[in-house]
């Protein structure tokens, strides 16, 4: 048997995180050791909750999920359940976990982990960087602990998605986010907006979710958590952000990228916008193989080809 590439998940589960997890449980290739919340979509008591479900509901609820940070460092939270509803799940509705989460927070986990398998973990982080970035300061030796880090977040050579500069994980915390991009990591790879919104879920997709019974809770999640999107919000597509960064952690030649170096802007009216400032060290995703990430994404959650 292949070996499985060992991954923790940096989460504020809302509906392209919950797809995420159904992608990262489902994948062969993949050892989720751990899944970490943080304040993003939402707040982090429902993020936490809103992990513990969608994990269990994936019958996945062997993962531990560990509570992270509640605000940004510096300021206060921002949430976007303008798009992923007041709950978080885009209207999802979940049976409740009953489970306990982890007995060490979001950073300390992180930390504890690396420590434990030097060399060996990848962070992958899809809401704002606020755990690493805290654990950067506890432990500085988490940039050798870990593999690597794979992050979603910024919009590079692309308009924002919140202002016309900035995404918005990187909007709700760009303190961390710019001590994360200067940090000495092993391997960094940023996947922003400039790739993400390449690799869409349709209302086709949605449909075929509908139209059969038999699918997965890996497939099916996606007709729980699109209902506000499709419907509500009236959209024709559905960016697979956050299952396409779990993606290149596992294969990074689904991307190219540009080798450079980032700077996060972090007063109005700029706040959250990511500068290329010239070569550096961080990999920023720059294209993208679409039809590869997609495919790759219905089989691995076994999600239908729609009907044309």
């Amino acid at each position: 048997m292949a070996t499985r590439i060992p991954i923790i998940l940096d989460v504020d589960t809302g509906t392209d995180d919950a797809l995420a997890l159904a992608y990262a449980t489902s994948k062969p290739g993949i050892e989720l050791v751990a899944v970490t919340t943080v304040a993003g979509n939402i707040g982090v008591d429902k993020a936490t909750k809103n992990t513990l479900d969608v994990l269990d509901w994936l019958g996945s609820a062997d993962v531990p999920v560990h509570r992270g940070a509640s605000r940004p460092l510096v300021r206060p939270h921002r949430d976007a359940t303008y798009f992923h509803d007041e709950g978080g799940l885009g209207g999802a509705m979940l049976p409740a976990s009953h489970r306990d989460i982890g007995p060490d927070r979001g950073p300390a986990a992180i930390i504890r982990l690396a420590t434990q398998r030097p060399g060996e973990l990848t962070l992958v982080c899809v809401g704002p960087l606020t755990n690493l970035a805290i654990a950067l300061n506890v432990e500085p030796r988490i940039t050798e602990l870990l593999h690597a880090v794979v992050l979603m977040g910024g919009a590079y050579n692309v308009p924002g998605n919140v202002t016309s500069e900035a995404e918005f994980n990187i909007l709700v915390d760009p303190e961390a986010a710019e001590q994360v991009f200067a940090a000495p990591f092993r391997e960094i790879t940023a996947v922003g907006l400039d790739v993400t919104e390449q690799v869409t879920i349709s209302r086709a997709d949605w449909n075929a979710a509908h139209a059969n019974a038999d699918l997965p809770p890996s497939a099916l999640i996606l007709m729980e958590v699109g209902k506000f999107a499709f419907t509500v919000l009236n959209r024709e597509h559905f960016a697979l952000h956050d299952p396409l960064a779990v993606a290149v952690a596992l294969d990074p030649t689904l991307i190219q990228v540009e080798q450079a170096a980032i700077v996060v802007e972090a007063e109005e009216p700029l706040r959250g916008k990511t500068r290329i400032v010239g070569p550096g060290m961080v990999r920023v995703a720059v294209a993208v193989n679409a039809a590869d990430a997609l495919r790759d994404f219905r089989e691995t959650v076994g999600l239908p080809n729609p009907v044309p």
